[in-house]
């Protein structure tokens, strides 16, 4: 099965409001479970597609997608030779994130982008002031969608 084909499948059947792909929708979901290569995944499939203005903005939730795989499998395994280097890798795409979703307004595609600028800010924070990984499964970020 082609990635884009098992994407599809993945989506298949979400609840969305009317005119928002699946596959933006489906980023949350997968995104809200922890499952963050899942995330970046479903929406990459669609930034692919996309040339308009909101390519950016796909790109930087991606980036933010990618950001936490790295964080998740350091604390999975921090003694790895490769997980456990992950942090600086971690930090350097929540900055590009960040860098992403600035130029757009606090309310986009139903996402509260004030919340996820913050969450950025506050990872990026304690990622370059502590050498600890401030993911943990207990304390996963949630994305505050509302019309998505």
């Amino acid at each position: 099965m082609l990635k884009h084909d098992r994407i599809l499948a993945l989506v298949k059947g979400l609840e969305t409001p009317r005119g928002i792909d699946p596959r933006y929708a489906g980023y949350f979901v997968c995104f809200n479970r922890g499952d963050y290569y899942e995330a970046h995944d479903v929406l990459e499939d669609l930034w692919l597609e996309e040339h308009g203005p909101d390519r950016s903005y796909y790109q930087g939730l991606i980036q933010l997608a990618g950001a936490l795989v790295h964080l998740r499998k350091q604390a999975e395994r921090p003694w790895h030779p490769k997980d456990g280097a992950r942090l600086r890798p971690a930090e350097r795409l929540l900055r590009l994130a960040r860098a992403r979703l600035e130029p757009y307004p606090s309310m986009h595609l139903g996402l509260d982008l004030s919340l996820v600028r913050s969450l950025i800010d506050t990872l990026t924070r304690q990622l370059a002031t502590s050498p600890e990984n401030p993911w943990s499964p207990k304390n996963r970020p949630q994305l505050p969608v509302d019309q998505v």
